[in-house]
């Protein structure tokens, strides 16, 4: 990508508008974080509730003083070993940071990018950047910028085509608001490394009514189709007729004539899983599918994230009885 665009995106930026760039987790549509017009036109353009907080993304360790009240030696630790990288860490913010980007909470969710096409963008900006994904709000994430393109269009000031994601899952967001820190949300980087820095990490449960980061509502990362993830392999002839298709971690053996099969890692590689995983539930969401059927992968590692995010894309509709699950197919 020429330098002459990126320094065109980052005076987009510093003039309060509003532009969607590639990370190695997902694309993110930015603004100014200091500027709260700008913050609100991203929760415009993706519908977003103000209850849900911002990612700040930095370029620069020493943004942080302008971010945090204070980072705490394990926070240290992490950043001096996985940034740039998928990690947000979430810290008692400075007054000045705009109530908008928390969610008027009184801490503030940051993270530096591990893209080229970002760090440059932030640099050109001159300033951290606020950033959810850049797709309506609850949607699957986009890996893509044409994903960008067929969700957000024309209301995204400019869009920055770095290719497609190579994690392919939001970073892991770990919290040090309390002794001991807490991951918040699983994603690209795996629970096991983070624990082998800094020692034992809390967990939070799923269930999350007031987010204390992005992420973290039952219902996201869904596609318009519904998704169930368990108690449906006993029971696939409730399907014979449907239009269903699979969504399968390395293949099926199932004598079943699904409609479509989209295979996640024909080699069983969490890591290829991981950077596959909405690109797959996109593909299957545009096929007017009754249902698609979700096969669960082992939860280590990148797992734990995928497993995140098909349990919150399926919420709601993961039931036992196969009976209501039919009842709900159209």
């Amino acid at each position: 990508m020429s330098a002459d665009l990126i320094h065109r995106a980052g005076e987009i930026i510093r003039q309060g508008g509003v532009v969607a760039f590639p990370t190695e987790t997902v694309y993110g549509l930015g603004a100014d974080a200091f500027n709260p017009f700008a913050v609100a036109r991203v929760f415009e353009i993706k519908d977003r509730p103000h209850f849900d907080p911002l990612i700040v993304h930095i370029s620069d360790f020493r943004e942080m003083s302008r971010l945090a009240v204070d980072v705490p030696p394990d926070a240290e630790r992490l950043i001096t070993r996985c940034w740039p990288g998928p990690l947000t860490i979430v810290l008692f913010k400075k007054e000045e940071v705009p109530d908008l980007v928390t969610a008027g909470l009184p801490t503030v969710a940051v993270r530096m990018p591990k893209h080229p096409i970002a760090i440059g963008l932030i640099r050109e900006a001159g300033r951290p950047i606020a950033a959810p994904s850049a797709n309506p709000f609850g949607y699957v994430s986009p890996t893509t910028a044409d994903h960008v393109r067929e969700q957000l269009g024309d209301r995204v000031d400019l869009i920055l085509d770095g290719g497609s994601c190579e994690v392919g899952l939001e970073s892991t967001i770990v919290s040090f608001l309390e002794e001991r820190p807490r991951l918040l949300r699983p994603g690209g980087l795996p629970l096991e490394e983070i624990e082998a820095i800094i020692g034992k990490v809390e967990a939070t449960a799923v269930e999350v009514t007031s987010p204390a980061s992005p992420g973290q509502l039952p219902r996201h990362y869904a596609p318009k189709t519904p998704i169930v993830i368990e108690g449906w392999e006993n029971h696939l002839q409730t399907y014979r007729g449907k239009r269903v298709g699979l969504l399968a971690y390395k293949g099926t053996k199932a004598s079943f004539p699904f409609h479509h099969v989209g295979i996640l890692s024909p080699r069983g590689d969490l890591r290829e899983a991981a950077a596959n995983l909405f690109a797959a539930i996109r593909r299957l969401d545009v096929l007017h599918l009754e249902m698609i059927l979700a096969e669960t992968v082992p939860e280590e590692g990148l797992g734990r994230a995928i497993m995140d995010r098909l349990r919150r894309a399926s919420k709601r509709l993961e039931v036992n009885d196969t009976r209501e699950i039919q009842g709900r197919i159209p």
